[in-house]
């Protein structure tokens, strides 16, 4: 009975430690595995899992107590929480636009004024438009005087070279006369002075003698031909001594209606007056560069007029020399 019984024991122990293990080997079979990633919940340390308890979750990593150790060994910290998933990134903010290139070509820069010529005649009244217009008409003579007088007397200087080389070689004086050119001045001298020659007669030979006949018909010639030499001096002389007073006048009435129109608007600034008063002084530079030119061509005209005219009278003087020899004989 004693072996009996003592197996009887050990069978009830065994049943009973079958009986409270196989709740918890069911919960473990039909529990839901956690989801990848997810941390387990952690019972607190020492405390078991009670009896029947279907909701609880087994640890994460069992601890393994050691071989007659009784005490259970304590539970993992709890997890960390899973850091978020950063953010998108903001779209980048647009490029500024690159600032405008600034070329150091300052040769291609030009600066436009509103002021000049153009401005005096568009806003000029008709005392500023008849001042220019006079002085423009003076200009033009000027210029056209001084080149048709260069002209003329460099035609007489060459006929005058002509002359002396023809008119000596001997001969009649009509012969020597007709080898000179037909416009000639010392042609026209030449046949003044053979007409008047051929003329000494009937009553003037009793009024007048040959010599002075001759020579008041050469000097005549002469006279004539310095009269064309002079032409048109008269009007350089003028221009060079009233332009400047011509363009001074223009510079006042100018300057007078820029004063009344800056009184008038009322902005007495450095630029409002500027402009106007400089559009003003136009009128005086333009009327000295009228007459700088007619001046300067007077003078020079004038001097070379001289030389032409003392070859003139030379070759007169001679033709009357003449004359009178061949009479004479």
């Amino acid at each position: 009975m004693t072996k009996f019984s003592h197996t009887l024991i050990a069978a009830g122990l065994l049943l009973a430690a079958l009986s409270a293990s196989a709740p918890v080997f069911a919960q473990d079979a039909n529990s839901t595995p956690p989801a990848a990633g997810a941390p387990a919940a952690t019972p607190p340390a020492g405390t078991p899992p009670a009896a029947g308890d279907q909701t609880a979750a087994p640890a994460a990593t069992p601890a393994t107590p050691a071989s007659g150790d009784q005490t259970a060994a304590p539970a993992p910290a709890a997890s960390t929480p899973a850091t978020p998933a950063p953010a998108p990134a903001a779209a980048p903010a647009a490029a500024p636009a690159p600032p405008p290139e600034v070329s150091n070509d300052t040769s291609k820069v030009s600066v436009s004024n509103p002021y000049g010529i153009k401005a005096v005649w568009e806003g000029g009244d008709f005392v500023a438009r008849g001042t220019l217009t006079i002085l423009a008409i003076m200009s033009m003579g000027t210029w056209y005087i001084m080149v048709t007088k260069l002209i003329e007397q460099s035609k007489i200087l060459g006929q005058a070279k002509k002359a002396a080389a023809t008119f000596y070689k001997g001969g009649s004086l009509k012969e020597n006369a007709s080898a000179l050119d037909q416009t000639s001045a010392f042609r026209f001298i030449a046949d003044s002075g053979l007409e008047a020659a051929e003329h000494h007669e009937g009553n003037l030979l009793e009024t007048i003698d040959l010599n002075t006949w001759i020579t008041l018909s050469v000097q005549r010639a002469v006279d004539d031909v310095n009269s064309r030499l002079q032409g048109g001096l008269a009007f350089l002389a003028t221009v060079g001594s009233t332009a400047p007073f011509v363009g001074l006048f223009g510079t006042v009435w100018g300057i007078y209606n820029a004063l009344t129109a800056i009184a008038i608007a009322g902005q007495p600034s450095i630029d409002k007056v500027a402009g106007p008063v400089g559009e003003a002084l136009i009128m005086t530079a333009i009327g000295l560069f009228t007459a700088v030119p007619a001046v300067l061509g007077y003078n020079w005209l004038v001097r070379r007029n001289k030389g032409a005219l003392e070859k003139v009278k030379n070759f007169a003087s001679d033709v009357h020399s003449l004359l009178l020899s061949k009479r004479a004989s």
